[in-house]
């Protein structure tokens, strides 16, 4: 035997209400939840909307206890998509529940006399409805804007990876949620095999550390983009942990996201050099890969060894470049250095401070010493290109 129904009489009488009942649900919102007293004052007003379109779609409801109710439209439909945006889904629940609470307050009221109960059995039926809804209207905008959010973030990073400096770039990654203007980095590497979901391992790792994050797959190259936080190398550490194996490389840190695509040329330019350095650390950075970038015909390492290292070296005299070159050629031995130049150790060192000072790089360093006499080289080679030229 199905539960009694209120009568159309009664029904009437709460189609009058409604205005009523929503009224008073929003001042009792405003009363009790003051995160609804800091919306503003469009989004309270559709909220009103929402509560009314809600009494008379239970109206509707009661009239015609055998359709199942058309909430996703009838009630939500009152409200823009800015609204599922603007009001959390656990904030959602907590106006529903003021809503209900209200019209419970009010049968007495509005129902005919002996009609109280079935009113409120309705209101209750109609209230765990409303609940189903609302989660799958949140469900529904979540898997929507999931799928925009992956395509607009692909469009993103691929345009920084080509090196585009789109005036609409910054609009994008504001829809995406990315607020930082700097600093920002980005790392390459192989992608992980056999990860169902790259995307989100690479997102929770960056946001463990509270950095923004952009994560693009190219091929078989992971693009992650970090930025939010002031010191973004033990982010890139970590993130690093979920690229696949081989070399992974840092750009240079750039100072808001619409430079992101040069650090992300830098750091692909890295990549393709890394193999040469076998023993590179995780992430490594691009300058650190100076030399064999350069070695691998990256123009723009190039020029930064020649701005760097040759030309401070050659700018600073003789004596500073003689230096570096008879430590590179001694394999690093001071003492032959100061026997070679005729001049006491301690010169030397005081020599070799000051070209470190120039270039950061120490020619007594492996590293520093390989990186310096690419350079030199490099800088010999162009020399003698120009006077042949």
């Amino acid at each position: 035997m199905s539960a009694p129904r209120p009568s159309e009489a009664t029904l009437r009488r709460l189609e009058r209400a409604s205005g009523q009942v929503a009224t008073a649900a929003v001042a009792r919102m405003d009363d009790t939840l003051s995160w609804f007293r800091a919306m503003p004052a469009d989004q309270r007003s559709w909220v009103t909307l929402v509560a009314q379109a809600g009494v008379a779609s239970l109206v509707e409801w009661c009239r015609n206890p055998e359709r199942p109710p058309r909430l996703t439209g009838e009630v939500f439909g009152a409200a823009p998509r800015e609204l599922v945006r603007a009001v959390p889904l656990k904030q959602t629940v907590d106006l529903i529940k003021v809503t209900v609470e209200v019209m419970e307050d009010r049968i007495e009221q509005v129902a005919l006399p002996g009609e109280a109960d079935a009113l409120r059995l309705a209101v209750l039926q109609f209230s765990r409805e409303v609940a189903f809804a609302t989660a799958h209207v949140y469900a529904t905008y979540a898997e929507s804007r999931g799928a925009w959010d992956a395509r607009l973030e692909a469009l993103v990073v691929d345009a920084l990876v080509r090196g585009e400096r789109s005036e609409e770039l910054p609009g994008r990654t504001a829809a995406l949620g990315w607020g930082t203007t700097s600093p920002v980095v980005v790392l390459v590497g192989r992608t992980a095999p056999d990860v169902d979901d790259l995307h989100t391992t690479v997102r929770r790792a960056a946001r463990s550390l509270r950095a923004e994050v952009l994560v693009g797959v190219h091929a078989e190259q992971l693009v992650v983009v970090l930025g939010g936080l002031p010191d973004l190398a033990p982010v890139a550490a970590r993130v690093a942990r979920e690229f696949g194996p081989g070399p992974v490389v840092s750009g240079p840190v750039v100072d808001s996201l619409s430079a992101a695509g040069e650090s992300a040329t830098v750091a692909l330019a890295g990549l393709r050099a890394a193999a040469a350095w076998p023993g590179a650390p995780r992430p490594v950075a691009a300058d650190d890969l100076l030399a064999e970038r350069a070695l691998d015909g990256d123009p723009l390492a190039r020029v930064a060894l020649a701005e760097r290292v040759a030309l401070p070296l050659q700018a600073a005299g003789g004596e500073v470049l003689d230096t570096v070159r008879a430590v590179l050629a001694s394999g690093g031995n001071l003492e032959a250095t100061a026997r070679t130049l005729f001049v006491h150790p301690n010169t030397v060192r005081y020599r070799l401070k000051r070209a470190t000072e120039l270039t950061g790089w120490s020619a007594t360093d492996p590293r520093g010493g390989w990186t310096l006499q690419i350079a030199l080289a490099l800088a010999e080679l162009e020399g003698s290109r120009s006077l042949w030229s």
